[in-house]
């Protein structure tokens, strides 16, 4: 195995703010307490008594995702007063795609460098389940969407069973996948009566096993009832939270950034669980005669209906993606906490909420980030001298046509530079003497000797692409670098299946990446398998 580091900017649709925050080794104020340079970070104080009660639960949780010893010591650990290098993502269907395994193979990398014990956090109470009801594998010549059915109802996906057509995407995924150990964790514990939260855990668990990666699924009413402080806090001081994240918003325009979280007057922190249809459901404020009126679906809350609520039934409120992390850092004793592009782009916000509720602010790491290249797509690379940075700048159509040119025979290549040379410099000189007579008839020059090098180029496109249809092996070899490497001109860590590659390699690619996870290279990597 070997690698090559890239620049993170190398990666499309990033924001500049990210891209900022990536880029320098001083900490990014007042957004971000810490460097992503950064290596060690101090650990948090935590009550015992909840420090002792979080390890209960999650002894417990960890046992039904079958955990194994190392886990386990490790929430021994968390017990006695280790801190935790935190990560988390949505409970997609098969354990989602690769930067699911980059996330914990970084947590697991930086907890062992820190002394500290790795978690990941199980988003279950998010409600999209369109994005989490599907994963994407490759076959030789296509990249196939599994997804399964099911009818919109806005509750949290974690708890949603996934119902007998989980069935035929087994039978798929098995076609895709092969026969195997990978296999055999789905087939385990996907099955029709378990959660998403359920099944998702069990396998990542098993993938994990040997690490010691601890699970968490806060949805749990103990959980809730644990971090209801912070909820409480959200409820009582929802203006004075609202009036600092406005400021905030308005502070990252004012340096040239854009919130990633859109934060209005009549927004919130919270989401209410409708009592009959289970629905999680954004509470929006309004005033009303002076005081503060909350709004989910068609219901009105006072305050005091909600501080009822969190009393009796506190898993029925829920943090949104702002607060989350915070709720998250009051449970456990989070030294740092691993995020992608846009997770850390979230903290820009959360910072203010962290100061107002914990009086701290969780230093956040930029993940693993990297495409993994298989042996015979280096193979292509090479005989095209090709790198990544040529696949991910590039468009296919593009791509396709530099190596076409590439081929013409070299007799082809010399009249055509000597044809492009000589009337590059006769139309110059002709332009420059035409100026000279007359301004007016200069431009005309222009513009004729624009279209004249055009046609040119045209030339040049035509011999390229009639050198494409002699070698049709360049257009495979193009459409096949895109469909691994970057299908659909996305980065293949957010598209391609986590199991697909688990499949080919198994149990020794998870070491390989904890290991590429110490991030020597900062920015992307290309890791050749």
């Amino acid at each position: 195995m070997h690698t090559e580091c890239y620049p993170i900017s190398i990666l499309p649709r990033l924001s500049r703010l990210f891209l900022d925050f990536a880029d320098t080794r001083n900490p990014l104020i007042p957004f971000y307490p810490a460097s992503p340079y950064e290596q060690h970070w101090p650990s948090p104080a935590q009550n015992p008594a909840l420090r002792a009660r979080i390890a209960d639960l999650l002894e417990e949780q960890n046992r039904a995702f079958g955990a194994g010893p190392t886990t386990l010591a490790n929430i021994d650990s968390l017990r006695q007063g280790s801190p935790a290098i935190v990560t988390g993502q949505q409970v997609t269907l098969f354990g989602g795609p690769l930067f699911t395994l980059y996330k914990a193979a970084t947590a697991i990398r930086k907890a062992k460098d820190t002394g500290a014990v790795p978690i990941f956090w199980l988003a279950t109470e998010d409600h999209d389940l369109d994005e989490a009801d599907h994963v994407a594998l490759p076959s030789r010549h296509d990249l196939h969407t599994l997804r399964l059915a099911h009818e919109a109802n806005n509750r949290p996906v974690g708890s949603i069973p996934l119902g007998p057509g989980i069935r035929p995407l087994l039978d798929q995924a098995a076609e895709l996948l092969g026969p195997g150990p990978i296999l055999d964790a789905l087939e385990a514990a996907y099955t029709p009566e378990a959660t998403f939260a359920q099944a998702f855990a069990r396998v990542l668990a098993t993938a994990f096993a040997d690490q010691g990666l601890i699970f968490i699924d806060a949805a749990d009413r103990r959980f809730h009832a644990l971090g209801a402080p912070v909820l409480h806090h959200a409820i009582e001081n929802a203006a004075e939270l609202q009036s600092a994240l406005l400021d905030r918003s308005r502070l990252l325009e004012e340096r040239g950034y854009e919130a990633q979280v859109l934060v209005t007057s009549s927004s919130s922190l919270l989401f209410l669980i409708d009592e009959e249809t289970g629905a999680r459901l954004a509470l929006r404020r309004k005033a009303s005669n002076g005081s503060p009126v909350w709004i989910a679906g068609k219901r009105q809350y006072s305050t005091e209906d909600l501080l009822a609520i969190l009393d009796s039934s506190p898993e029925r409120l829920s943090p949104n993606a702002l607060l989350r992390p915070v709720f998250q850092d009051f449970l456990l004793p989070t030294a740092a906490y691993i995020g992608g592009p846009a997770e850390i782009s979230y903290f820009a916000q959360s910072q203010v909420l962290y100061e107002a509720i914990l009086g701290r602010t969780t230093p956040v790491i930029p993940r693993l980030s990297a495409t993994l290249i298989e042996p015979a797509m280096a193979t292509v690379l090479a005989r095209h001298d090709l790198h990544l940075d040529d696949v991910l700048g590039s468009h296919p159509d593009e791509l396709a046509q530099r190596l076409g040119a590439r081929a013409i025979p070299i007799e082809g290549k010399r009249k055509l530079a000597s044809a492009g040379n000589a009337l590059d410099e006769e139309l110059t000189s002709l332009a420059q003497w035409m100026h000279q007579l007359d301004p007016s008839l200069g431009r005309a020059a222009d513009v004729s000797a624009s279209k004249m090098r055009y046609q040119m180029n045209r030339l040049r496109r035509l011999a390229a692409n009639y050198q494409l249809q002699t070698e049709a092996s360049i257009r495979r070899h193009v459409d096949a670098i895109y469909l691994n490497l970057s299908p659909n001109q996305h980065p293949q860590e957010r598209v391609v299946g986590a199991v697909s590659f688990l499949a080919r390699y198994g149990e020794a690619l998870i070491p390989q990446l904890i290991d590429q996870a110490s991030q020597e290279c900062p920015g992307h990597k290309a890791i050749f398998l």
